[in-house]
């Protein structure tokens, strides 16, 4: 089947970023994205090319060579579905926050409710893509919708999950490490799989695209991230031996990424992993460990996420402690609140946590972030629900420059490695603060020495 009309159900940090770096490889093909929020549709479609709501390196490029050409983004849900031939599904699956599985089981509500719009409108045969991330064997689920519509339209469906990372993902969307593709064995769903296979062999070579059966290709994006956020827990679990023992996490990082079976990548000690996707998807791990009573994997699994969420409390109960045991009505600087750099993603940030927990202990918050806003940064805690957002309001500052922030300020927090922090004036800085003038670098991004010579009392995750 020759493929010419696409869509995208989610117009978020998956479906966006892949839907443009689709339409940019494939003119040929007409590549639209839908979602119910017509405040994000808008902004996509924002005459602004910068106003685009998402934020990653080199995306407004690639949507702005695209949008208008072969790249619509719309709010026209039930349009899209019927013309497209195929679609990919790219909607949330947060955490449960009710009922069995809470805390823990994806909620795969929203999933549902587009399988029910697919097979309401389709009129013709279809194949159907996860771009969720979602746990092995919703597939099944999807098919039994779509199957039991009546009206005769055949679906096949296909597990293409995303492994692009925030603050690099188009640069990964270009030139990934693999493309997974999971589907039926029978004839039509290696069909389906070839025409999917097609369209990434616009830009990618075919022996990067690995083909699987469809519950090999969910698990695999589970694995992944619960395997990444594995290595991060481990250095950090191994920084705070570190600081007690006179060893240097950066030392024992470097001697233990020079072996080749471990490798370097993802041995950088921090306060500690956030975003959208590791922690929901390591207990989502768990749970289905659990729902099949394999109870010491499960135990091991969450030990991840139990050493993160430590990691974040004894980062912010160390800033306390230095602080002689109290920040009550002290100025605390936060440089950094996206959960990463080169993203305006909040989701999980370490920053949202340790500034809670200041806040507990009636700290005083000014922040600063490049790409945050105060809008976000106050929702952010407010889903928190440890406060009155008016109570959050009232503690917390936020500057568009950070020589405004820091001035006045007690102490510094780094809680984003964004590379700009490295080349303030902080000399400046330093005259600006309360004196002794401190330094907490969660992501052991600055230089120490340099730091020591012009009076900061200088702290570091590790050392």
């Amino acid at each position: 089947m020759k493929i010419n009309k696409i869509c995208c159900i989610g117009a978020g940090y998956v479906g966006g970023p892949t839907m443009a770096v689709i339409a940019q490889k494939c003119p040929h093909i007409k590549v639209t994205v839908v979602d119910i929020n017509e405040q994000r549709i808008a902004a996509w479609n924002d005459e602004n090319i910068d106003n685009i709501p998402i934020y990653e390196p080199g995306l407004s490029t690639i949507v702005g060579e695209t949008r208008g050409r072969n790249l619509f983004f719309s709010i026209d849900v039930e349009k899209a579905i019927e013309e497209a031939q195929i679609i990919f599904i790219s909607v949330n699956t947060p955490t449960k926050t009710y009922g069995k599985g809470k805390g823990m089981a994806a909620d795969l509500k929203y999933i549902e409710l587009c399988a029910r719009q697919i097979a309401r409108v389709a009129k013709d045969n279809k194949i159907v893509v996860e771009k969720s991330t979602l746990p092995v064997r919703t597939a099944e689920a999807i098919k039994n919708i779509l199957d039991n519509t009546g009206n005769g339209v055949q679906f096949q469906i296909l597990s293409n999950p995303e492994f692009l990372a925030e603050g690099t993902a188009v640069s990964d969307l270009l030139n990934p490490d693999r493309i997974l593709i999971g589907g039926d064995t029978t004839p039509e769903g290696q069909k389906a799989i070839k025409s999917l296979v097609e369209i990434y062999a616009n830009w990618i070579p075919t022996i990067k695209i690995l083909t699987t059966n469809v519950w090999s290709s969910e698990l695999s994006k589970l694995t992944a991230n619960a395997f990444l956020a594995q290595r991060i827990s481990s250095i950090n679990a191994l920084s705070e031996l570190c600081e007690k023992t006179g060893a240097d996490i950066h030392e024992v990082a470097g001697a233990i990424g020079m072996d080749s079976r471990i490798g370097s990548n993802f041995l950088k000690a921090s306060v500690g992993f956030g975003g959208s996707c590791f922690q929901k998807d390591i207990l989502n791990l768990v749970y289905i460990a659990k729902s099949y009573a394999l109870h010491e994997v499960a135990d091991y699994w969450e030990q991840v996420i139990i050493m993160n969420d430590h990691q974040k409390k004894r980062f912010a109960n160390r800033i306390v402690q230095t602080l002689y045991n109290t920040v009550a009505d002290k100025k605390i600087t936060l440089l950094g609140w996206a959960f990463k750099k080169d993203t305006n993603d909040t989701r999980e940030s370490a920053a949202i946590y340790v500034a809670d927990d200041l806040l507990n202990e009636q700290a005083n918050i000014s922040v600063y972030d490049p790409k945050v806003n105060r809008k976000k940064i106050l929702a952010d805690l407010d889903y928190l629900e440890t406060r009155s957002y008016k109570a959050n309001a009232s503690k917390i500052t936020t500057c568009n420059n950070p020589y405004d922030a820091c001035e006045g300020s007690h102490a510094i927090a780094i809680l984003t490695e964004w590379d700009e922090f490295i080349y303030y004036d902080w000399l400046k800085i330093y005259e600006s603060m309360e004196k002794p003038a401190f330094i907490f670098d969660g992501r052991n991004l600055l230089n120490k020495l340099d730091l020591q010579k012009i009076g900061f009392i200088y702290q570091a995750i590790g050392s």
